[in-house]
């Protein structure tokens, strides 16, 4: 039987520690302190007392634990002891404060923490990389994954920011206007990349984090255009998730997905979002209002054969331009295949001008768009591009979907 702090655990921990973070300013005395809070809470259980609301109880523990872990490093600081005193003197007043608040559990300060973790003296990559494993709860070797190196190294690298951070003595506030400008990008872009992760992910949870976070950061700065373009990317993203996968667990492609199931709701939303952050923009839009704008195409084409080709092509060469990620690369060289504009012809040309792609992380879906655009061109070399791309694909689905598409050529 799961006891309330398992459950605790499973579903509110970044919560948690987004909440005692908040109090404290620092990631490593509430990370400590949330552990503590949780094994007192395991052995308050097994005494016989289990708390009628586990993750508003470990929050009020957790915080006093750190109030205690912090006046005892300020009054370990024998050389100035007035400065310590006064230390104590806070922490006492911050305790009064935290006890005296709502002890029921609603709140939810991820997005603060992240801003906290996203700070200027650690690497841009180990920032973000920071945000998802001790704010949203990504494993390691998934973080480890996203960038592209090995766990033990991902870890080291955590590790030692983790520290940085707390030797720095430097906090965040959401009313420190100049450093919200500073970190809101690499906190817009760990929620983008929580999404990503959660999109392979059946249970659909980190991708409803990745929309609660997206929407605190656009109330946080309702004017900013990225924030906007964020929420809209997901938002329309999100919509679409209900025809990924068919009831046989394969995947669908948008030509052939019922967009009868699209959530309305969602799609009129993210569309009115994408217009705001196109028309707020000031010179060459974000990669999020791009990508938006994209997905929005997408989202309001009644017919896969109605998609407006020629301008998703166009937004692509914009998303190119200023952020040239092999991801954006190939999605242009996709959009141009279907569009009258260029054609197969045109985009294999442009594929083939980029040898890297097929070296890279997309790698694998660099052979498999290879392969659409040569049977798109009717060409016999289509069949040998599709057991290519057959042979690098890793995930069973992605085989599956391929080894059809090349069974389908005869036909």
């Amino acid at each position: 039987m799961t006891t309330a702090t398992e459950r605790a655990f499973r579903t509110d921990a970044p919560r948690i520690l987004g909440a005692v973070a908040r109090s404290t300013g620092d990631l490593q005395v509430a990370e400590d302190a949330v552990q503590e809070a949780f094994a007192r809470a395991v052995a308050e259980e097994a005494a016989g007392r289990e708390p009628a609301n586990a993750a508003a109880w470990i929050t009020t523990v957790a915080k006093r634990i750190a109030v205690d872990m912090r006046r005892r490093e300020g009054t370990a600081v024998r050389a100035a002891p007035m400065l310590a005193a006064e230390a104590a003197r806070a922490a006492d007043r911050q305790a009064e404060i935290d006890m005296q608040a709502d002890e029921v559990f609603t709140g939810d300060e991820r997005l603060e923490l992240i801003l906290l973790v996203c700070h200027p003296d650690v690497a841009e990559e180990t920032r973000v990389a920071l945000a998802l494993r001790f704010v949203c709860d990504v494993p390691t070797a998934q973080v480890a994954e996203v960038f592209l190196v090995q766990e033990p190294t991902m870890a080291a690298r955590l590790t030692r920011a983790k520290k940085r951070i707390h030797d720095s003595r430097l906090r965040f506030t959401a009313g420190d206007d100049a450093a919200l400008t500073a970190r809101l990008p690499d906190a817009l872009t760990t929620v983008y990349l929580l999404y990503t992760v959660g999109h392979a992910r059946a249970d659909g949870r980190l991708r409803t984090d990745a929309i609660e976070l997206a929407r605190d950061a656009y109330r946080l700065r309702p004017h900013d255009e990225e924030a906007a373009a964020l929420l809209a990317l997901l938002l329309l993203t999100e919509a679409r998730q209900t025809t990924r996968i068919s009831d046989a667990d394969e995947f669908v492609t948008l030509a052939d997905a019922d967009r009868s199931r699209w959530n309305a709701g969602m799609l009129a939303e993210g569309e009115r979002l994408a217009t705001v952050a196109l028309s707020g923009a000031a010179g060459l839009p974000g990669r999020f209002a791009l990508q938006a704008a994209i997905a929005g195409l997408h989202g309001i084409a009644p017919t896969w054969e109605a998609t407006d080709w020629p301008a998703i092509a166009r937004l692509y060469d914009g998303l190119v331009l200023g952020w040239p990620s092999a991801a954006a690369q190939l999605g242009r060289v996709v959009a141009r295949g279907y569009s009258a504009d260029a054609g197969p012809e045109a985009a294999l040309a442009d594929l083939d001008a980029h040898p890297e792609l097929f070296d890279g992380v997309v790698a694998a879906q660099a052979l498999a768009v290879r392969a659409d655009l040569l049977r798109l061109a009717g060409d016999a070399r289509a069949a040998d591009a599709y057991a290519a791309a057959i042979e690098a694909a890793q995930d069973a689905r992605v085989r599956r979907f391929l080894q059809a598409r090349l069974e389908g050529l005869g036909s």
